[in-house]
């Protein structure tokens, strides 16, 4: 389906470099030559961008050298030039102290490599969890024709004839090792059946959390969020990729044309659905505010009051994994089983309507992907919270919590460091409850520094022998999309630059009334006045590089830690390399 009239190739984005007739493109044209191209392959035709984030340590990537050949069949078949290019691969498992303080950098990278480059179009392959909204933002601001294809789940795991999920079971287990429950071999077990093939994790983590975004917002083919990597299905998407971003580029379709409010919006409520991962909102928000589109956290807690959790999968649901959500229809069911909830009639990728995307999707497993009427839970994944320990925000998932910790109140143990915390947590004589609250500090953006994944503080040790697996935790910090628990997370501003958390002291009641969407600490005014006059701002993380960047410019959680000179409405664009 064509949006539009074609673009004349005289008009293509490469023909700055090519088409004149004067020195600079005789230089081009010659290195053109160098790398063994004719004039026929690359004049008047498309030239694709393929950014790559793979890496030989990133496991969820591992297949992408396979799949760049599929993309490049597929641009090759519809006319135009595929060109291959990395990017930075912010894997997951290994990036320290935590993948978040790269994702600003992929996007930095992925913006200014197309705008570097002769390339008319691009292909973003991501999935592993910030690869998706690194590339996806920095894309944005590009604003070339691009198309989003996601890595895909692995294979569901297995151990001793037991379903296991990625993160979700790790911590289960991990836990049960803790308080003597497994064996030695029992562990490695799991250790070796709970990550079988290539691919991202097969919970409603991060990674599946924010494809789905990209998808229910219109950049990748319908449907695509849900193929498992290995799946046959999924190099045939890849190809596809390639062939319709070369029509996207004749016919002008750029993200700014797909990433509209109402689009956003889908996404959002697409994500509480499923029982999406509480990194959503920082990525959701900060991929809005790059189109442009003011997202807050008040929308996104009200989208929540009013989506029911549909998605049966773990670690939000009970029983399934992404292999089984792709058998029972995939996002294009799910999506189809709420359409009366969605702007059916915003652009994607395809040149079509949301709607006509949807149409003969079909739900073939209603227990996984469930109806309006019977949802796993009644209202969305997430939820805001607001207080005089989070003037600015916090953000909790109700549905993977003990419902009785949905209005708690109790005495905090607050930790300064991780070091600090880890070491107290196995401590056997730690003076704790089930009714104490743990709480760690200068774990935020700029204190972690980074935000790690450290909110989902581990149960202390003294507790776990007892049989309890859940308590009321609260941090500045992030934590996995595969985690579970009561845990507050996002608090903001984060206490490292003095947000209220920094105020808190051990032995202070908390109080968390999840219904009303608050939570605050019960002391007064007066005394929080003079711990604020004797607050000390720690020293900063970095003198140098990178980081010394980040900490200067990195936006708090509440508005999607996104550089402050990034976002849309800082400066004008940048130009066009033509120009120079």
């Amino acid at each position: 389906m064509s949006t539009g009239p074609r673009k004349p190739p005289d008009q293509l984005r490469s023909a700055r470099w090519f088409a004149p007739d004067d020195l600079r493109s005789f230089g081009h044209r010659s290195r053109m030559m160098q790398l063994g191209y004719t004039d026929a392959e690359y004049r008047d035709k498309p030239i694709i961008g393929i950014l790559n984030t793979w890496s030989e340590l990133n496991s969820c990537h591992s297949h992408f050298p396979e799949r760049v050949r599929d993309v490049k069949r597929g641009v090759t078949m519809a006319g135009g030039l595929p060109v291959e290019m990395p990017a930075l691969s912010v894997d997951e498992s290994f990036n320290k102290p935590t993948s978040m303080l790269y994702r600003n950098m992929l996007a930095m990278e992925t913006e200014e490599q197309i705008r570097a480059h002769p390339l008319d179009g691009v292909v973003l392959m991501g999935g592993c969890d910030k690869t998706t909204p690194g590339l996806v933002m920095g894309a944005i601001t590009a604003g070339v024709p691009m198309i989003y294809l996601p890595a895909g789940p692995m294979l569901r795991g297995n151990y001793a004839g037991k379903i296991l999920g990625s993160g979700s079971d790790a911590w289960k287990y991990w836990d049960e090792r803790r308080a003597g429950n497994i064996s030695d071999e029992e562990w490695l077990g799991v250790q070796g059946g709970i990550a079988r093939s290539a691919g991202t994790c097969m919970t409603m983590g991060t990674a599946s959390t924010m494809t789905a975004i990209t998808d229910a917002m219109g950049l990748t083919l319908p449907g695509a969020s849900s193929i498992p990597a290995v799946d046959s299905g999924h190099m045939r998407m890849s190809s596809e990729c390639g062939r319709r971003i070369v029509e996207m580029v004749w016919e002008d379709l750029t993200p700014s044309r797909i990433i509209t409010p109402a689009a956003v919006q889908n996404a959002a409520i697409v994500a509480m659905a499923t029982g999406c991962s509480t990194n959503a909102v920082i990525h959701l928000i900060a991929m809005a505010r790059r189109a442009g589109v003011d997202l807050t956290l008040d929308d996104l807690d009200a989208l929540g009051r009013t989506t029911p959790l549909i998605a049966n999968v773990r670690p939000s649901g009970k029983d399934y994994l992404m292999e089984d959500f792709f058998f029972a229809g995939g996002l294009r069911a799910l999506m189809k089983q709420m359409e009366q909830r969605l702007d059916t009639t915003c652009l994607t990728v395809t040149g079509k309507t949301l709607g006509e995307n949807l149409e003969g999707a079909v739900v073939y497993n209603d227990d996984v992907i469930r109806p309006l009427s019977n949802p796993v839970y009644k209202e969305g994944s997430l939820a805001l919270l607001r207080g005089n320990l989070c003037p600015d925000g916090a953000v909790i998932k109700p549905a993977a919590c003990d419902p009785k910790y949905h209005v708690h109140e109790g005495p905090a143990l607050v930790f300064d460091s991780y070091p600090e915390m880890k070491k107290a947590i196995d401590d056997e004589d730690l003076d704790v409850t089930p009714d104490t609250v743990l709480v760690l500090r200068n774990a935020g953006p700029q204190g972690g520094p980074g935000m790690p994944e450290w909110g989902m503080l581990p149960i202390p040790k003294a507790l776990i022998k007892q049989g309890h697996r859940d308590m009321l935790r609260i941090s500045d910090s992030r934590m996995s999309g595969t985690s579970y628990g009561a845990c507050v997370l996002h608090v903001a501003p984060e206490s490292f630059i003095g947000g209220p958390l920094a105020l808190l002291k051990t032995g202070d009641i908390i109080r968390l009334d999840l219904p009303n969407r608050s939570l605050n600490m019960l002391v007064d005014d007066a005394e929080l006045a003079r711990r604020r006059a004797d607050w000390q701002p720690p020293q900063p993380r970095y003198e140098r590089g990178y980081g010394y960047m980040f900490s200067r410019h990195v936006t708090q959680a509440d508005k999607g830690c996104d550089f402050d000179y990034l976002e849309a409405d800082f400066g004008r664009t940048a130009p066009e390399p033509d120009i120079f």
